[in-house]
């Protein structure tokens, strides 16, 4: 059974303030991080007085998850930041089991423990305890040290149990006092104690204090009932003042901060679940609109016969297609773009590029080096997977194949990352986005929750599903344009948008928000190819050097788009995700499908003996179209 986590100090230990976070950087984050679980942290603030909050006698490092081994080592989770003292270092712990209802603490000598590579345990050896069976008897305990063994802090650090339960007292009280009654009908007494600290939150680079406001006079139920939750950034610029003694915090928030994460639908899941059918029946209703206006109305056809079943699929269907870009792909539809990029590019060895070795021999290298490490480290970047490039026509997957080798793919390109990551010392996992095709969503998502993630983050892994474009004939019809083909009356045939239409995900899932947010500078974007790399340094090193906006690996035995490594910073991305005229065109490839048409009111089905169809296909490294080649990157690789 899991520990509770009040009193652990993986919420008591060292992580910084970054006093640079400011308002402006910060604003979004809070609206994102309404469900984010406690993580470790503490702060540097101006203290007054030189207490302690009251805590428990003991405070909670770990836990014993199972036995290992045959000599009575156990495996234990661990709560604390600080694990190489409290695991690494021999002496008295104690451990408390619950037996028959009751907690029993008991001392154990600690003879050993060191950490178990990959997995985020320690192995731990306990003197008496000599045997499995004698092990398996301490699963589920709880390793504990006394509350008076803390590190000391240096003074204006925080334990943040110290900070739960502290008021919150708004320094400027008579101007955001006005602010917090207009909006939230506070009833705080003197106008001044807004609320309690419930929770701290590490946020990417944030400290978040998490308030719970005073009770309301009124609320949007009517009920009068308590106040809502919030976030406040632990920045200096917002809370200046920390008074351990008295157990208050002075705020001094920007007008718009404290109401900008309040949840104003206080519908019930009922109430929102019907609006929610509701939205999506106003979704689908546009969308048919849409298809009628630009001459794709025979895709309606199947709602006037057949069941609900098959309207129903039809519908959510409609409802999914993404009709800008398909608008916008039908409309920018060009020849392949010709590209001079590897006229530009830095040349390097396969050698030098991928082996640390030269580095340490090459100042330059080993400067870039040091560089894109020092920007993962510092959570400065975030890696995008997308699929292996499908540009050429026997690439091209249909919809009805078994699953390919992607989820191997992904599990060995996952593995690879986190054996460089704990062999370079990384820090902190970088934000994932993952690019998944249709069928293959489910088999990822299972392989991420069975492998813990490969040691990422799960609050910052998003797993999407790749966009599709409806196929569309080869022949333009009579009236003019090119159909969407339907493999049935109630089935629209689609195909993979390809790697350069990940833009437009990014955006309609907020990744890029979020993205900024976290403070990201560059996102490296990559296919699942042997020979790229998640999390290059030499690349990221390059780029950053370089001060450009793109990033472009490529390899001289290969065309461009058969591996796709590709590094943007945060500021052209927000361009591009935002204007639709920024994507790269579009490519027609001719392709072979059997569908069926309306043929005098009954429908029909053709075998084609050739291609019959157009796949509409966005290579990525087309967008170089519209970069000028001084804002770019190129780092050739060559045997």
């Amino acid at each position: 059974m899991l520990p509770p986590l009040s009193q652990s100090e993986d919420h008591t230990d060292l992580a910084r303030s970054r006093r640079r976070a400011t308002w402006t950087s910060l604003s979004l984050s809070l609206s994102l991080c309404i469900s984010l679980p406690v993580t470790e942290t503490t702060t540097k603030r101006r203290r007054r007085g030189g207490g302690k909050a009251e805590a428990s006698e003991f405070v909670e490092i770990g836990y014993i998850s199972s036995v290992h081994g045959l000599q009575g080592e156990v495996r234990v989770k661990s709560v604390t930041a600080f694990p190489e003292l409290r695991f690494g270092e021999p002496g008295r712990r104690w451990l408390r089991t619950r037996i028959s209802g009751k907690d029993d603490v008991r001392a154990m000598e600690l003879t050993w423990g060191r950490s178990h590579s990959g997995q985020k345990t320690w192995i731990l050896s306990f003197n008496g305890v000599d045997t499995v069976e004698e092990a398996r008897q301490l699963i589920g305990s709880t390793i504990l040290v006394k509350e008076g063994d803390r590190p000391e802090l240096e003074e204006g650090e925080f334990y943040t149990p110290d900070l739960y339960g502290m008021k919150v007292i708004l320094k400027s009280s008579l101007i955001l006092y006005e602010i917090f009654y207009n909006i939230l009908f506070f009833n705080s007494g003197d106008g001044s104690e807004v609320g309690t600290v419930v929770n701290v939150v590490n946020y990417g680079s944030n400290d978040l204090l998490q308030v719970r406001l005073n009770e309301t006079k009124g609320s949007h139920d009517g009920k009068g009932s308590a106040g809502p939750l919030v976030w406040v950034p632990f920045v200096e610029a917002i809370v200046p003042d920390v008074d351990i003694d008295n157990r208050e915090i002075y705020i001094t928030p920007p007008k718009g901060l404290l109401e900008l994460n309040i949840r104003s639908d206080t519908r019930s899941k009922k109430e929102r679940r019907l609006m929610g059918k509701k939205e999506a029946q106003q979704n689908l209703s546009s969308a048919k609109k849409t298809l009628a206006e630009i001459g794709q109305e025979h895709v309606l056809r199947g709602f006037t016969f057949g069941g609900k079943d098959q309207k129903r699929l039809l519908g959510k269907q409609i409802g999914n297609i993404n009709l800008r870009l398909f608008q916008h792909a039908m409309g920018n539809v060009s020849k392949p773009f010709e590209s001079t990029i590897a006229e530009n590019g830095w040349e390097i060895s396969h050698y030098s590029c991928y082996s640390s070795s030269d580095c340490d021999e090459n100042k330059d290298l080993q400067g870039l080096r040091a560089d894109g490490l020092r920007l993962i480290s510092e959570s400065k970047v975030a890696i995008i997977l997308v699929p292996e490039s499908q540009k050429n026509e026997k690439c091209l997957p249909s919809f009805s194949e078994e699953t390919t080798s992607y989820v191997l793919q992904l599990k060995n390109a996952l593995s690879a990352y986190r054996g460089f990551a704990e062999a370079n010392e990384c820090g902190s996992s970088p934000p994932l986005t993952i690019l998944s095709p249709a069928r293959d969503l489910k088999p990822c998502q299972e392989l991420l929750l069975g492998l813990d993630y490969f040691g990422f983050d799960k609050e910052k892994v998003w797993l999407l599903e790749e966009e599709k474009l409806p196929v569309v004939n080869r022949v333009q019809s009579d009236q003019g344009g090119h159909k969407i083909l339907l493999r049935s009356p109630w089935e629209i045939i689609e195909s993979p948008a390809g790697p350069g239409a990940i833009f437009s995900p990014l955006s309609s899932h907020k990744i890029v928000d979020n993205l900024n947010a976290m403070g990201v500078q560059y996102v490296q974007v990559c296919s699942l190819s042997q020979r790229c790399a998640p999390g290059h340094l030499l690349f990221l090193g390059l780029v950053n050097a370089r001060k450009v906006n793109v990033g472009v690996k490529i390899f001289s035995d290969a065309d461009e788009d058969d591996d796709i490594d590709m590094i943007f910073s945060m500021e052209y991305l927000n361009k591009v995700t935002k204007q639709m005229d920024e994507l790269p065109p579009f490519y027609a490839v001719p392709k072979q499908n059997r569908h069926v048409e309306l043929v005098e009111n009954s429908w029909a089905d053709v075998e084609p003996s050739e291609p019959n169809s157009y796949h509409l296909y966005c290579p990525i490294h087309d967008i170089l179209n519209s970069c000028s080649m001084d804002d770019v990157a190129v780092l050739k690789i060559v045997n």
